[in-house]
């Protein structure tokens, strides 16, 4: 149950509130940012937070454990466009805890409650939620908070505290890098550095020769995904002719993509959130240019396609880990579909899937802290997770954890966007990707 009410929105609200999403482009999503000033700068290692807490809390005083329930809570983009867009991934999440609650009771004989606060895209508004769910609502762990921008003002906040600050849906590469500074955070999707050092490594095996431009956001995302294309290039098979930042704050990105054309850029990375990237492809096509378009993960989801025909982003090139929403012959997706359908969750679409995905791994790590119900079991919990496999899992990857690798989502496939019939269409190929 959360906090604070989501309105269920159908298909057609969620499209209209990504339309404004694509108007107000200055509300980015997945960015970095500089902290908030009210944020700790210390983040204690977890060995020392346990030492200064001395003996581990009998279960019956650990926050957010009673005998009949554990309570989650998470920060996430609620309201507004972005919230319209994002807010299905927690919901997603809220609707597979309440099917564990049902059919398995919970976990350790205790159901889940879930709380969600509206982080609004913003450092400070995500530190008062976590503080507010830290120290009101007493949560026993985060879980699935969204968003980079706003996970910069909090990180530093719930690792001062010693709260376990888990499967975090923010991109940047400090999240999932720093296990000895914030060892209370783990990272559940790829960074930008590791899916841009895919793209870099497609792009040499498969396009070289071809010049290269980025437009990129100044943020978290952006700066991250250009540091990993430029890890994963072959610098004797491919140069970067241009490199386009914007502001999350910028009306227009237009002049940044005449520049990216004068520079004779064959291919081009986008490392933007979904309004910038429509903006840009809609200009491209605008001024008669047509390179061959990689687009971060934050954009693969079939919503694009009302906002870009599906002609424009047919070849476009993203990547992902798990199954995808049109998979409805899969069982898992079925499955999916029903969990939905039958606890409330919103309508399947590809963030939906990850939802759910990201809460069966919450839930694996709350099975295996049962003997040791604290904050530091369940941080040890996480930590020995070894190839986890979920049915929404693409074959071949799996999620490891390890005290000095906070990171779930190390590998996937490349997708390419298809038409058929007029209608757009993400397809897996190629092989899969291992980061390493």
């Amino acid at each position: 149950m959360k906090s604070q009410a989501i309105e269920r929105l159908t298909p057609k609200a969620r499209a209209l509130a990504f339309c404004a999403l694509l108007a107000i482009v200055s509300l980015a999503i997945a960015c970095g940012g500089s902290k908030d000033e009210t944020t700790p700068t210390a983040s204690p290692t977890r060995a020392a937070s346990t030492a200064a807490a001395g003996t581990p809390t009998p279960v019956g005083e650990v926050p957010g454990v009673s005998d009949t329930e554990i309570v989650l809570g998470a920060d996430c983009p609620l309201a507004g466009a972005y919230g319209a867009v994002y807010a299905m991934i927690p919901d997603a999440s809220e609707a597979y805890f309440k099917y564990i609650n049902d059919t398995q009771g919970g976990v350790c004989g205790r159901k889940i409650v879930y709380k969600v606060e509206d982080n609004g895209s913003d450092p400070a508004k995500a530190l008062e939620a976590a503080r507010k769910l830290v120290e009101q609502e007493k949560v026993f762990a985060m879980v699935g908070s969204v968003d980079d921008l706003p996970h910069a003002g909090n990180w530093d906040y719930l690792n001062e505290k010693g709260v376990p600050d888990l499967l975090v849906s923010a991109g940047g590469n400090r999240f999932g890098t720093d296990p000895q500074g914030h060892p209370w955070t783990v990272q559940m999707i790829p960074s930008y550095t590791i899916e841009g050092t895919f793209f870099g490594r497609y792009i040499s095996e498969n396009l070289p020769g071809k010049k290269i431009g980025v437009l990129y956001e100044n943020s978290d995302q952006g700066i991250d995904e250009l540091a990993g294309l430029k890890n994963g290039l072959d610098p004797e098979k491919n140069q970067i002719v241009s490199e386009q930042a914007y502001e999350t704050t910028d009306i227009s990105v237009t002049s940044q993509m005449v520049n990216l054309q004068n520079a004779g850029a064959e291919v081009v990375m986008l490392g933007s959130t979904p309004g910038f990237t429509a903006q840009a492809i809609k200009e491209a096509n605008r001024r008669g240019w047509s390179p061959q378009w990689f687009m971060s993960y934050v954009n693969a989801d079939d919503m694009l396609f009302q906002f870009v025909s599906p002609e424009l982003l047919e070849g476009t090139i993203s990547f992902q880990a798990f199954k995808l929403a049109d998979w409805k012959d899969d069982p898992a997706v079925a499955r999916h579909y029903e969990l939905m359908r039958q606890y409330g969750g919103p309508a399947p679409a590809n963030f939906t899937l990850y939802g759910q995905l990201l809460a069966e791994v919450a839930v694996e790590a709350l099975n295996r802290a049962c003997d040791n119900l604290t904050r530091e079991g369940l941080m040890d919990a996480v930590e020995s997770i070894k190839d986890f496999h979920s049915d929404l899992l693409l074959d071949g990857v799996d999620i490891s954890f390890s005290d000095t690798d906070h990171i779930a989502l190390q590998n996937g496939r490349m997708l390419r966007i298809t038409v058929q019939d007029g209608k757009g269409k993400f397809e897996y190929f190629g092989p899969l990707f291992t980061f390493q």
